[in-house]
């Protein structure tokens, strides 16, 4: 998660630099945004490349920190939002050549990525549902699923944004409730948790077996 933080400010920077007075200010706050996507970005391949060699060799932990795999999905949307903002803010702050070029990048960038981002969220549902089939109990490690959700949801928009295709619009339109359901999923079993007051308590370690009659 520390990775992506630079990622966010990245974004951010992009809506605040219509703000920021015309001139190297605001240049060097545009360059310095894309500057932190790259940080934040070369800094994710490198533990989402070991998190997928321990996935190969090793398997899940079979545990209820299953669900933290879905934080692999908040950097990826996260870049791809990064990229579509500062493409859009690029003709605020640089010459048109150059403008244009970046706003070609968040595509060229963005949609690769989404894919990848899409086959991850494959990967990580059919983890999750066969640990659940395990008998996984809810705990706090639910919570990791709605950011990454989130920057799916808002990376696909800014993907519709300058594509201008219906497919990413209809991708968003069903990512949109599935991040809504995730919300409301996670934080009634939050509230019902901490209501019987065994939720906060730290989450067992142990593999969950599985029952004789599920798949391995």
């Amino acid at each position: 998660m520390p990775v992506v933080r630079p990622m966010v400010s990245a974004a951010t920077g992009a809506l605040l630099i219509a703000h920021v007075q015309s001139g190297p200010g605001r240049q060097t706050m545009f360059y310095g945004c894309y500057a932190m996507f790259g940080l934040s970005l070369v800094a994710s391949l490198i533990i989402i490349t070991m998190i997928w060699t321990r996935l190969t060799y090793y398997g899940t932990s079979g545990s209820a920190r299953v669900p933290t795999l879905w934080i692999v999905l908040g950097p990826l949307g996260q870049s791809i939002t990064a990229a579509g903002l500062l493409g859009t803010s690029a003709a605020l702050a640089v010459g048109p050549a150059v403008a244009a070029g970046m706003s070609v990048f968040a595509i060229l960038y963005g949609v690769p990525v989404w894919g990848f981002a899409v086959l991850w969220i494959s990967l990580a549902t059919s983890l999750t549902v066969r640990t659940l089939r395990r008998g996984m109990p809810f705990a706090l490690t639910w919570w990791s699923r709605t950011f990454p959700v989130g920057t799916f949801v808002t990376g696909t928009t800014q993907l519709a944004v300058h594509t201008g295709l219906p497919a990413f619009r209809i991708a968003t339109a069903v990512a949109y409730p599935g991040l809504l359901a995730t919300w409301i999923l996670v934080a009634v079993r939050t509230a019902r948790g901490s209501l019987r007051g065994n939720l906060f308590q730290p989450p067992s370690t142990t593999p969950i077996k599985a029952h004789k009659d599920a798949p391995v």
